[in-house]
């Protein structure tokens, strides 16, 4: 997101267009995942005047729930956690993030909605990464699709604003860089 970020235009056009989408649909609150969702979601929730949800790694906050651990394309997780009088049973809540890959943490975000009764509108993000929808078997990639079905959030849609296949941008780095393999 570090792109758009430094371009103050093209941030507050995605603000808009994501505004757009939810005034239409309607929602009571607006959660955004640990830590880039909290850069995206209070701007959306501001301008959609709702109430903005952190949802944390655990030991971050006081009088939480934690979900389960999930796995990433990164690797295992510990759950995420929401604070208990956050999320009230019938909230329709939009979960927001940069990015959405194998799904992961999104399920782990849906989960506690729905421990606290409330119900998942949608969850949006800048950037899907397609290729973890429903890829084959001979690929090794994590399946989306199977971890929805699996965890029984499969009725919960995704939306992204665009997909890896308009990325065209092939990003420099520097010289003796050395991926040390961990979120960043």
């Amino acid at each position: 997101i570090g792109g758009f970020l430094e371009k103050p235009e093209v941030f507050q056009q995605i603000v808009d267009i994501f505004v757009e989408r939810y005034n239409e649909i309607g929602i009571d609150s607006v959660a955004g995942l640990d830590a880039r969702g909290f850069i995206l979601g209070p701007p959306i929730a501001l301008a959609l005047k709702k109430p903005f949800i952190m949802m944390r790694k655990q030991g971050k906050m006081p009088n939480a729930i934690s979900s389960d651990a999930y796995d990433t394309e990164y690797g295992k997780r510990t759950g995420l956690t929401v604070q208990k009088d956050k999320v009230k049973k019938g909230d329709r809540v939009l979960i927001i993030d940069d990015l959405v890959a194998t799904g992961g943490t999104l399920s782990s975000a849906i989960n506690l909605v729905h421990m606290l009764g409330g119900e998942v509108v949608e969850c949006a993000c800048v950037v899907e990464l397609k290729m973890f929808i429903d890829p084959s078997e001979e690929s090794g990639l994590p399946s989306r699709t199977k971890l929805f079905k699996s965890s029984n959030i499969n009725h919960v849609p995704v939306w992204g604003l665009i997909s890896e296949d308009v990325l065209t941008n092939e990003a420099t780095l520097p010289e003796g860089y050395v991926d040390d393999g961990e979120e960043h």
